[in-house]
C-alpha cells in the first residue's frame, strides 16, 4: 500500500470523497467507470470479500495499525500500489460534517449488475422495493433481507440507489452479500411489465399497502 499523509482535504487526489456528488460518482451507462464510497472497516471488509475493487482508501491515522489485515488482503488481490490517504480526525470531520467513529472510507469501483433473471434463477423468495426513495430505508430493507435469508432484492425504477453511501452504511455492507438488480430504468418498466416479468419467472406476488379507500370501507363497516 502507498501511504500518503494529507496536508489538506482540498487535495484533488481525494476529490471523490469530498467534491463529487452521488450522481457524479454513479455512472449508470458505464458502471465500470462509476464509483461508490464505503464507510467503516467492517463495511469495507464485506465489500472486499465480495470482490469489489478498491481505488483508494482514506483513513484516520489512529486506525492504520488495526487495518493491517485488510491492507494485506488488498495487496494480495489487487497489488501494493493502492493509495491510502491518511488524515487527522479534524480533517475527516470537515469532510463528512460529523465525527467519523469508524475512521475509514474507501472509494471502490461499481460493477455491472446482474439481470433480474440471474438474480431470480434458483431463488424462492425475492423482495421487490417499489419506489423506496429514502436511502436509509433501502439499506435497512436489504439488511433485513439478509437477516431473513431472502434470496435476492429487486428495485423498481424509482427506488433509491443501494450504493449511496448512507444506504451502504445502514445495510452494514449486506448490499455486497444479497444479490440485487433493477427492474429497469423507465417508469414503463414497472409495475405492469415488471410484474409480468416476475410471473413469467414463476413467482407469485404478495404485498401490503396503505390505501385510504380500504380504510374508509372498514370504517363504514
Amino acid at each position: 500500500m502507498r501511504f500518503i499523509h494529507l496536508d489538506s482535504i482540498d487535495d484533488e487526489r481525494v476529490a471523490a470523497y469530498v467534491n463529487l456528488t452521488e450522481i457524479q460518482l454513479r455512472n449508470r451507462l458505464e458502471p465500470s467507470k462509476g464509483l461508490f464510497i464505503a464507510e467503516s472497516p467492517k463495511v469495507i471488509d464485506r465489500a472486499l470479500a465480495a470482490g469489489r475493487e478498491p481505488i483508494s482508501l482514506l483513513v484516520e491515522e489512529s486506525w492504520i495499525d488495526g487495518m493491517s489485515g485488510m491492507f494485506d488482503v488488498i495487496e494480495k488481490r489487487w497489488g501494493d500500489d493502492i493509495p491510502v490517504y491518511v488524515a487527522s480526525p479534524e480533517q475527516l470531520k470537515r469532510l463528512t460534517g460529523y465525527r467519523l467513529h469508524r475512521g475509514a472510507l474507501a472509494a471502490m469501483k461499481r460493477w455491472s449488475l446482474p439481470s433480474v433473471e440471474e438474480v431470480c434463477r434458483g431463488a424462492r423468495r425475492v423482495a421487490v422495493m417499489e419506489n423506496i426513495v429514502d436511502h436509509t430505508n433501502v439499506g435497512a430493507i436489504i439488511r433485513c433481507a439478509a437477516g431473513l435469508g431472502w434470496d435476492g432484492v429487486l428495485l423498481a425504477p424509482r427506488a433509491a440507489d443501494p450504493l449511496y453511501r448512507r444506504a451502504i452504511k445502514v445495510s452494514m455492507g449486506t448490499v455486497f452479500q444479497v444479490p440485487w438488480a433493477t427492474l429497469g430504468d423507465s417508469p414503463a418498466d414497472w409495475p405492469e411489465a415488471g410484474m409480468a416479468r416476475l410471473h413469467a419467472l414463476g413467482f407469485k406476488t404478495a404485498a401490503m399497502a396503505l390505501d385510504s379507500r380500504v380504510a374508509h370501507e372498514e370504517l363504514q363497516d
